[in-house]
């Protein structure tokens, strides 16, 4: 069977299925809901929501905003992501970067992704974020 690799400047193929993200799972480690808390709700700005009940006694935290929805959960064994990461769209990535560089954060710019403005971010347990932009014009 001959691998065929979609160009990545073309459209997306539709599957029928109505394929999507609804959230993004990243690990913390015991008892650090607090921290992220404060990252994900205080630089970020996005808004925690209450998990169900059956879920909310393993601990972690959710939290979402516009399109963006991660579920951050306990890990006993905790290991940051160094590599593995959620690729998210921003509207004004500008913006962004000045909020988390307001909150002592250093966004780290990367321009190798063409037709693409990009910086990736740690969050406040070493996870690896990329926060993406379409270049313009």
């Amino acid at each position: 069977m001959s691998k065929v690799v979609d160009p990545y400047v073309s459209e997306p193929r539709a599957t029928g299925f109505g394929l999507g993200i609804h959230h993004v799972q990243l690990a913390l480690p015991v008892g650090g809901e607090d921290a992220c808390r404060q990252f994900y709700v205080g630089v970020l700005g996005l808004t925690e929501v209450q998990k169900p009940p059956a879920l909310a006694a393993r601990g972690g935290l959710w939290v979402r905003a516009d399109n963006l929805e991660i579920h951050l959960g306990v890990e006993v064994d905790f290991r940051p992501q160094k590599k593995a990461h959620p690729g998210i769209f921003v509207h004004d990535i500008d913006v962004l970067a000045q909020r988390v560089h307001a909150h002592g954060h250093t966004p780290e710019w990367d321009d190798n992704f063409p037709g693409m403005r990009r910086f990736y971010l740690w969050d406040n347990n070493g996870n690896r974020l990329e926060f993406l932009s379409p270049t313009t014009g």
